[in-house]
């Protein structure tokens, strides 16, 4: 064993983090765990994990179950994709989870990573995960500045990843070098003086830890300016089903309309064609008032920033084209994005409360 695998496992050995999908073999677990990680830190994802593996234990229940309470379970964790995918991936499975690398990296949604960490933590397989924090790792212990999203450097890290693992104790060195990655060695701040790597440390030695890993392409963020009505109609209100290619796709929302420029003032609002469209589907429009404005919610690529009406409709039952009517007390059945969510639990069933 190499003196660089030999002292992450030895850190590994004093700091590792308890976590409950490390107690256990179940591929079908750490398959889970690692899903939910996927973009969210363990902190955030520990309790979503806790919850969804007490709902659907299995590949079994998972598979029965409706999209819309995977969804709803999923509620709040965004990049909601992965819980389409995770329940494609679990209807394609007929009941048994996947024993072979090969098999298990043709499920929806898995990568090479995933499949690595799934086949080494439960297998025992000799497969080197390469992850964010592997990549930051390798990179400044050794002085690599191939940008790590390049063709070039995804082969760099994966040959050097392979070389450096256990071979008779992946899974170990696995979850030690994430782990280092994730504590010690961390994006900013690494804790560098009390690093048991620190002498071989080629970033360390010539002070270009903060320069390293590299990236040659940055995302470029857009910025979106959403407009939500919520309708309420007695003891109802209506929905609508995201659908397409965008974001929060098959979540619910209230009426939305989406805008080029932020909207100041609520007359702005009124004059638009979209607002007089959907407006025109009603009889009388008992007020509409402004209840939030200007609220930031920020993605991994996408600002949205929102602004949310109230708007008073007769008791009696009306059809809003492309709506679903339902009861508020209800709300709480219903997969909504992050931002929603809040809304609801500030001024919906708080307002109720009171």
């Amino acid at each position: 064993m190499n003196d660089f695998t030999k002292k992450i496992i030895e850190w590994y050995g004093e700091n590792r983090r308890d976590l409950p999908w490390r107690e256990s073999s179940d591929p079908y677990l750490i398959w889970i765990s690692e899903i939910i990680l996927q973009q969210t830190r363990v902190a955030q994802g520990y309790d979503y994990y806790v919850r969804f593996v007490s709902r659907f234990p299995d590949v079994d229940s998972l598979a029965c179950a409706s999209e819309d309470e995977v969804m709803r379970y999923w509620q709040g964790l965004g990049y909601y994709s992965r819980a389409r995918n995770l329940h494609l991936a679990a209807k394609s499975m007929n009941g048994s989870f996947p024993k072979t690398y090969e098999e298990v990296l043709k499920l929806k949604g898995v990568g090479e990573y995933t499949a690595a960490a799934i086949c080494s933590f439960a297998y025992g397989m000799p497969y080197a995960v390469v992850d964010g924090n592997v990549y930051r790792v390798l990179s400044r212990y050794w002085g690599i500045d191939v940008p790590i999203d390049s063709a070039e450097g995804k082969k760099v890290f994966a040959a050097l990843a392979e070389e450096m693992l256990d071979k008779k104790s992946p899974a170990t060195y696995n979850q030690a070098i994430m782990d280092f990655g994730a504590l010690q060695c961390t994006p900013r701040s690494p804790n560098c003086a009390f690093c048991p790597l620190q002498e071989g440390c080629l970033a360390l030695r010539k002070k270009r830890v903060s320069l390293l890993p590299v990236k040659r392409h940055k995302a470029k963020v857009v910025y979106r300016y959403f407009n939500y009505i919520y309708v309420r109609s007695g003891e109802y209100t209506y929905l609508h089903k995201r659908s397409g290619d965008d974001i929060w796709r098959n979540l619910f929302e209230f009426p939305l309309i989406e805008t080029l420029a932020e909207i100041k003032e609520k007359e702005e609002l009124l004059d638009l064609p979209e607002f007089l469209s959907f407006a025109s589907s009603v009889e009388k429009v008992y007020s509409l008032h402004v209840v939030y404005t200007n609220v930031k919610h920020v993605l991994s690529h996408q600002v949205i920033y929102a602004n949310f009406y109230e708007m008073s409709l007769p008791s009696c039952p009306l059809h809003l084209c492309g709506y679903e009517r339902i009861r508020i007390d209800d709300l709480d059945k219903y997969a909504f994005p992050k931002l929603l969510c809040t809304f609801i639990d500030k001024h919906v069933f708080q307002k109720k409360m009171e």
